[in-house]
Formats: structure tokens, C-alpha cells, sequence
């Protein structure tokens, strides 16, 4: 082995607490001021696992790394403290941590801490699922993405919180990499986002916000992610189509997918790719496979990394936009991918291996086809799923082929609300319905022209809801016997203590893909 991957792996396990090391070797500076800014947050959980996170921040923090001391309890109070360790806070990772906490009992909630020397951080609340083979009566996830900085205030999550879900998944777009907004509601610091040094203080920015802040302490959260991490409209590694461009897409991607790992609470198995992606250009895998007992199997995929670039642009520039598809040969091109090979076969393995009543797919778009002009003609747009029909219709023949009980699609990216159902054929409307489609709004990330959305909702018959007013997120209820979807809806993200509401609610009957609208 050579000695940078050595050192890969060591930076891996040390991270995680996982690595044994001489108490020589355990720094531990004198630090003049709380560390613990950030705050915490855990996510990864299994039956037995979850992973703990934290990041150091302050204009005082050591060259080299820190000691962090770590508890579990049962208890919020810490009396009853069932696991304990050490682990290194590293500068090579922004001073972060991933501390993989095992041999944890099954559908458990526990607290959580850390502390160096006289500070303490904040109590977090986490949680381990069931095994995969036990009986469960319910599970909430709250289901979230695009929450632009200059646009608004985080309310939304002031009232997920208080919805209690057993776990956050957000579908992309967590930070955003421009320098400021047309009339921006609070303006982010430093100018464009392109270094790792960058995405690092974009990521605090917004680890900063007391209501995100407070939603990562509640529960774990499991993540994809979209084009914004690392660059509007980029597509695997062509560059996107936002601000300056850089001499190397590919360094600024590895960069960017680095800081992504240094802020989320992922388990470090990801770390030495992402760091040999620094060199090598190599693919960060994120795509996983979450069971929450016999209830439900959760799926979630990478839809920008392995993608191939977007055809049919206007002006032939890179990027997105809408186009006619009866205009682009392109489009068709049967070897262009969403996922990208492995992935796809990956996936069609995993819906394959069934054993829950739910199969619940989380991704960062919208999945079904969107008809953007009325009337005869069609207009499509060629960043979502509408701009790789082939890919599309191959995740749909996996479900198919594979019979994966009630799926359920999970989505995000276009800023407002879509609900309807996946279809085995979009060119049919007849065609039987395989599933069915929760693309949620935005956090705070404004939308363009929401007054045309009644049109399109009429020119998209496989849908059955289309809001656009509303910035928020969804909360979906599982039992064996249905699925529940509500919809919360934030009145005015330009006002900090703004009122979160419910838009609509619907209800979907296991072993029938056909979507209710309760209120």
C-alpha cells in the first residue's frame, strides 16, 4: 500500500474514531473560545449504527488537530451513558468529524455530545432503525431540498421539527454557489463559490442558521445531492453554466464533493475516494440502501455525478433550458444515462431484492414528464428526467421486472410542488400506473412564473397536483396498509418568524397506485 493511501485510510478511521492511536499521539490545544458553532448532526443510521458529526469553527482553531471526547446516553441528561469514545477533529478535514457509533440497540432514539477540553456542544437527538426483519407499525420522514441562503429564512424547519419525524431526507441543492441575489433577503459572504476553501465557509454560512441548526439536533438525516454543491447545471464532468468558469471542472468538483463530506454525517467508508478524488477525478459513490424494518426499503440515488450532459440546449451552450424534442436527435440517443451504468444496475438489483411493503426511491428531480406548452407540440426540459427519456424508461422497466412493492418516487430541484403518478409509458397516457410521484418545493429557492402552473397541470394529465406559491416540504407517513403525504407550506420566507401551513394532504392505499386528496 502506498503511503498516500496510507495516510487516506488513517485520515478515514480517525475521523470516525475508529483508529487506535498512542495517547502521545492525541493533540489536545487549549481552545480560547466555544468550538461548537456549528453544532451537530447525525445520519447513516442502521439498526445497530448511526454516524455523529460535528465541525470545529472559530478564528483561533490549531493547525493540527484536536481532540474530541463523544457520548451516547439514553437519557438527555446523560445518566445513563451507553457508549464513549475519543476522535480527532483534523484540519485536512476543515476539523470535522464522523464518528460511527456501533453496537447500538435496534428502533432506539438516543442524545448525543461532544466536548474538548472546558466546551461542550450542543445536545443532539438521533436515532437507530429497526432490523430489517422486524415488524413496524409507522415511519414519518420529512422530505426536503433547495434552500437558497439569499432567499429567504429557514423557517420551514421550525415546523418540521415539531412534526417529529424519525428522520430528514434532503434531496440536493444544501448550499448554493452564487455570490448574491436580485433583491436577496440576506446576502451570503464571499463572491462566487469555487475552491474547496470556498465550499468549506459556504457550508458554515449555512451550519450557522439556528433553525437548520436546531433540525440537524433533532433527528438523523439521510442525503443526495444536485447540482448546486458543486455548480448550476453541471452534468458529471462537463462544468455547469453559473459564474466564472475554472481552468479545472475536475479539481473544482473533487473540491466541492470533499467539503460536501466534511458537512454531512455520512459514514467515512466515502473518504478516501473523495480524497482520491482530489488527484484522480474519481466518482464519490453516495447512492445507498436504507431498510426501516418490514415497512419500508429506501432507496437513494445520485442523479448528476455519473449523468451524461444535457443535449438539446438552445444556442448549442452547455446547461439547460426547454426544447422540442421533435427538433433533437439527441434526445433519444438510447446510451445516455441519468444514473450511469453501474448505478443503474445497482439499482435494478436492489428494487429486485423487495422484503418491505414500501419501496421508496429519493432522488433530486422530477420524474415524471413535464409538458411545458399547450396545447398539440411539446415543450420538455432538458435537465430533469424529461431530457433522458431512455434512462427514465429503463428505471421503469426496473420496477416492473423487479415487482418492488408500492414505490414511491421522491423529488426535488424544481421549486414547486408536483404530485402525481409514474407511469409505465408517459407517451400513453392510458398506460398502467407502476407508482406514484411527491416532488416537493423548495425550502427558501424562489421559482419562476408560478402563475402558469394551472396551465400545466391540464397539459400533464399523470399529475394530480401542481402548487408553486408555497416554499416548504413534505412529511410522508408510512403504515403497511398507506402511505399519507402532507404538504407544509411556509406564507413568507422573507420574513424570519413567518407561519408554516399545510397545502394539501393526500393518501395513497398499499397495493393501489392511484393518489386520494384528503384536504
Amino acid at each position: 500500500m502506498s503511503p498516500e493511501r496510507r495516510r487516506l485510510l488513517q485520515l478515514a478511521a480517525a475521523a470516525a474514531g475508529t483508529l487506535w492511536l498512542p495517547r502521545s499521539a492525541w493533540s489536545q490545544p487549549r481552545l480560547p473560545e466555544q468550538p461548537f458553532a456549528l453544532g451537530v448532526a447525525s445520519g447513516s443510521p442502521t439498526a445497530t449504527s448511526v454516524v455523529l458529526w460535528t465541525r470545529l469553527a472559530g478564528t483561533e482553531l490549531p493547525r493540527g488537530p484536536v481532540t474530541l471526547r463523544w457520548e451516547v446516553a439514553e437519557d438527555e441528561g446523560f445518566a445513563r451513558i451507553v457508549q464513549s469514545g475519543q476522535a480527532q477533529a483534523l484540519p485536512e478535514l476543515a476539523h470535522s468529524v464522523h464518528v460511527e457509533v456501533q453496537g447500538l440497540a435496534p428502533d432506539r432514539w438516543y442524545s448525543y455530545r461532544f466536548m474538548t477540553g472546558p466546551w461542550v456542544s450542543p445536545v443532539g437527538r438521533t436515532r437507530t432503525f429497526p432490523a430489517d426483519d422486524a415488524p413496524v407499525e409507522r415511519l414519518r420522514i420529512a422530505y426536503a431540498s433547495c434552500q437558497r441562503w439569499e432567499h429567504g429564512w429557514f423557517g420551514a424547519y421550525r415546523q418540521m421539527r415539531a412534526d417529529a419525524p424519525d428522520a430528514v431526507v434532503f434531496l440536493g441543492d444544501y448550499i448554493y454557489e452564487y455570490p448574491t441575489a436580485v433583491n436577496a433577503v440576506r446576502t451570503p459572504i464571499g463572491g462566487w463559490v469555487l475552491s474547496l476553501d470556498d465550499y468549506r465557509a459556504r457550508y458554515a454560512l449555512y451550519r450557522s442558521d439556528p433553525d437548520l441548526q436546531a433540525m440537524h439536533h433533532a433527528c438523523p438525516w439521510l442525503y443526495t445531492w444536485d447540482d448546486h454543491e458543486v455548480q448550476n447545471d453541471y452534468a458529471g464532468r462537463q462544468s455547469g453554466s453559473s459564474g466564472p468558469q475554472v481552468p479545472d471542472f475536475a479539481r473544482r468538483r473533487a473540491g466541492a464533493y470533499q467539503a460536501w463530506y466534511e458537512h454531512t454525517p455520512v459514514r467515512a467508508s466515502v473518504l478516501a475516494r473523495a480524497l482520491q478524488g482530489l488527484a484522480s477525478g474519481e466518482a464519490l459513490r453516495i447512492c445507498g440502501r436504507q431498510r426501516f424494518g418490514r415497512l419500508a426499503t429506501l432507496l437513494l440515488l445520485d442523479t448528476r455525478q455519473y449523468r451524461s450532459p444535457q443535449a438539446c440546449t438552445a444556442g448549442g451552450r452547455t446547461g439547460s433550458s426547454v426544447f422540442n424534442p421533435l427538433q433533437c436527435a439527441a434526445w433519444a440517443d438510447p446510451s445516455r444515462s441519468m444514473l450511469g451504468a453501474e448505478q443503474e444496475a445497482w439499482l435494478a438489483s436492489e428494487l429486485a431484492r423487495g422484503g418491505a411493503a414500501w419501496t421508496v426511491v429519493g432522488q433530486s428531480t422530477l420524474f415524471g414528464q413535464r409538458d411545458f406548452a399547450p396545447g398539440p407540440g411539446r415543450l420538455l426540459w432538458n435537465d430533469g428526467w424529461d431530457g433522458y427519456p431512455a434512462a427514465r424508461r429503463r428505471l421503469v422497466e426496473a420496477l416492473q421486472q423487479s415487482g418492488a412493492a408500492n414505490p414511491v418516487l421522491l423529488g426535488g430541484d424544481v421549486h414547486e410542488n408536483w404530485v402525481g403518478h409514474v407511469k409505465a409509458d408517459y407517451e400513453r397516457p392510458e398506460s398502467a400506473s407502476l407508482g406514484v410521484e411527491f416532488c416537493g418545493t423548495s425550502i427558501t429557492s424562489r421559482t419562476a412564473r408560478p402563475e402558469s402552473i394551472a396551465v400545466r397541470l391540464a397539459e400533464n394529465p399523470h399529475f394530480v397536483y401542481a402548487e408553486a406559491d408555497h416554499r416548504g416540504y413534505g412529511l410522508a407517513e408510512f403504515t403497511r396498509d398507506r402511505l399519507q403525504v402532507t404538504l407544509r407550506g411556509v406564507e413568507d420566507v422573507t420574513r424570519r418568524e413567518s407561519a408554516v401551513g399545510t397545502l394539501a394532504r393526500f393518501v395513497v392505499e398499499a397495493g393501489r397506485p392511484a393518489i386520494q386528496r384528503e384536504s
